[in-house]
């Protein structure tokens, strides 16, 4: 038994433009509602979502039924969690707030396996290789590892290009919501200067061969994004869309 092709590897390369939705509900019912709806990958959030370890693997098995990519984002670029997450078979990454070339390298090599990275080795003791039914999982992990950097303030911004250069790092993802908070205009994800900084910053990804990504609630903006040629695309989240659907239901029957 060999190890599968990264699922979301595979979708980016066959479309121009991915879409995908936020996971915030740790629940694998609702994992396979959002899987089976027709998008090409969910992201687990574990930044702002009430995700642990536990809750992250039955959304993982949820999945895997489903042509469907899984994506975590891990709380931060914490090396011990995110060891974890690989272990438990996590292959693409988003990992949030990574302002310089250093972090991204670091990252980089918290998913490999020695000598390109410093992944401890304890594959037969988990899921990711199967128990070791895997037989190359080890020779071929480091391979089907993606990681996806999310530039979220102007100082990382400013180290765009450094960020880029770094070999492993196999995109770049503009997070508005804290971009433009760092801009001073906290909430204002769709304001021209923000828009205007994502859509270069989309650019130079690609320029650089990379995955470009970012997120848009709207579907205006989203169709705007897929104009700059964005690679990967998060449209809505499971939380905001049923908390605006059960207050709309409601407003119906208020007297």
């Amino acid at each position: 038994m060999n190890l599968p092709p990264n699922l979301f590897l595979k979708k980016i390369a066959g479309k121009p433009t991915t879409y995908g939705i936020w996971n915030n509900f740790p629940n694998p019912l609702i994992m396979e509602l959002l899987a089976g709806a027709g998008f090409d990958w969910v992201l687990i959030d574990a930044e702002h979502g009430p995700f642990d370890l536990s809750g992250i693997l039955p959304q993982l098995q949820a999945i895997a039924a489903y042509d469907t990519a899984p994506v975590v984002r891990p709380p931060s670029g914490d090396p011990v969690f995110i060891k974890r997450l690989l272990d438990i078979g996590v292959r693409t990454f988003l990992v949030p707030m990574v302002n310089s070339a250093r972090e991204a390298a670091d990252l980089v090599r918290c998913l490999r396996y020695p000598p390109a990275g410093n992944r401890g080795i304890g594959a037969a003791l988990g899921r990711a290789s199967q128990w070791n039914r895997i037989g190359d999982y080890m020779a071929s992990a480091n391979d089907q590892m993606c990681l996806i950097v999310q530039v979220e303030t102007a100082a990382a911004y400013e180290q765009l290009e450094e960020i880029l250069a770094v070999e492993g790092v196999n995109g770049v993802f503009f997070g508005p919501a804290d971009l433009s908070a760092s801009l001073g205009y906290v909430g204002q994800m769709d304001h021209p200067e923000v828009v205007q900084l994502v859509e270069k910053g989309l650019e130079r990804t690609r320029a650089a061969g990379k995955i470009a990504g970012t997120i848009s609630l709207s579907i205006d903006g989203a169709r705007h994004y897929e104009g700059a040629r964005a690679n990967m695309i998060g449209v809505g989240a499971d939380s905001l869309l049923f908390a605006q659907a059960v207050r709309d239901l409601a407003a119906q029957f208020r007297t």
